[in-house]
């Protein structure tokens, strides 16, 4: 019997789940931002400016969906060093599962409060007490468990820009999903290509999704080579663009992170993993034990999908996709214990 990991109904929507505008310290506006990305084929964009959950509704549309989100940031002090480039940081960004969710998920004031022109852009809930960030793991792993009770998707965000080793991030707990790609840090010149984490927090028993983003800021031209656009998304499987229907596949893990390739299907049936995907120069399947292997190209000069086997000892499975350009796309990983029911 078969069992499908993305689901066999419905269609993808590509969507950029980290994003900033002038609402906060990026360039575009929210307006600017929407017609970009419908240029270059998203359906999706999560505004998730700093610090300040502001709605956007009024971009939603048949064929456009404005998911509202904020990204917070957390910061070491160190007496006498008031560099920010000296000081690790973590970042994570809360986006909202439900349109109704609109009022600020902490209480802190931001730039965005003093402004009169703009403080009806957020609510606050102002009997809350005043947010006082401390850069601990338990502090952070408190703000996660409280962001999900509140019904926030929360993804831990870009560890090599912020400077966090294995040390730190395999301390944080709760996140449903993780950066494997942040393509603003990349553009900036970070190995923000995260495999190697996500893979390290997978082998500690975490189970969490991984998404590729932007966190585009626009600083440069949209054909600039330093573009922060467009170069890291993700591809959520749903049965249309509407809030909730879209939410619940986040919530599910019907999505896979992409920087490039597509995977049009992903289903096992008894111990064999099936993928189909767009033209690529490799296809990589990796386990939670000693138990990998990448699948070349026997004819022709590509490869269009695969069958991997699971064992039962392999802990984890998900698959890597490469194309001929190095771009990559990963699906979501899968712990054997529920894929081998």
């Amino acid at each position: 019997m078969k069992k499908y990991l993305l689901p066999e109904s419905g269609q993808f929507y590509k969507a950029n789940l980290h994003c900033h505008t002038n609402v906060s310290d990026a360039s575009l506006s929210p307006a600017e931002i929407k017609e970009a990305y419908q240029k270059h084929g998203y359906s999706i964009v999560a505004y998730t400016d700093h610090h300040v959950l502001v709605p956007h509704p009024e971009l939603t549309d048949d064929n456009f969906l404005a998911l509202h989100g904020t990204e917070y940031d957390i910061t070491e002090e160190i007496p006498g060093v008031t560099e920010f480039y000296r000081l690790k940081t973590c970042h994570i960004c809360l986006i909202a599962t439900d349109p109704d969710y609109v009022v600020q998920p902490y209480f802190r004031k931001t730039w965005i409060y003093d402004k009169q022109e703009d403080k009806s852009l957020v609510k606050y809930d102002e009997s809350l007490p005043l947010a006082t960030y401390v850069y601990s793991a338990e502090y952070i792993n408190a703000m996660i468990k409280e962001a999900r009770e509140k019904g926030y998707f929360v993804t831990y965000n870009h560890p090599a820009w912020s400077q966090e080793g294995y040390e730190i991030y395999s301390k944080y707990e709760g996140m449903h999903a993780m950066e494997i790609c942040n393509y603003g840090c990349v553009t900036e010149g970070y190995h923000d290509y995260n495999s190697k984490v996500y893979q390290e927090l997978l082998q500690q028993g975490k189970k969490l999704y991984c998404i590729a983003t932007d966190d585009n800021h626009n600083g440069h031209p949209m054909d600039s080579p330093y573009c922060d656009s467009f170069g890291g998304f993700t591809m959520i499987k749903a049965d249309k663009l509407e809030y909730r229907t879209i939410t619940d596949a986040l919530l599910k893990g019907h999505f896979y992170a992409s920087c490039g390739p597509e995977i049009y299907s992903l289903f096992i049936e008894g111990n064999k993993l099936h993928i189909e995907t767009s033209d690529a120069a490799t296809i990589t399947f990796t386990s939670g034990i000693r138990h990998c292997y990448t699948e070349f190209p026997t004819e022709g000069d590509h490869l269009n999908g695969t069958i991997f086997d699971v064992w039962p000892q392999d802990k984890f499975v998900r698959i890597i996709v490469t194309d001929k350009e190095g771009r990559k796309a990963y699906t979501n990983a899968y712990f054997v214990e529920d894929l081998l029911k």
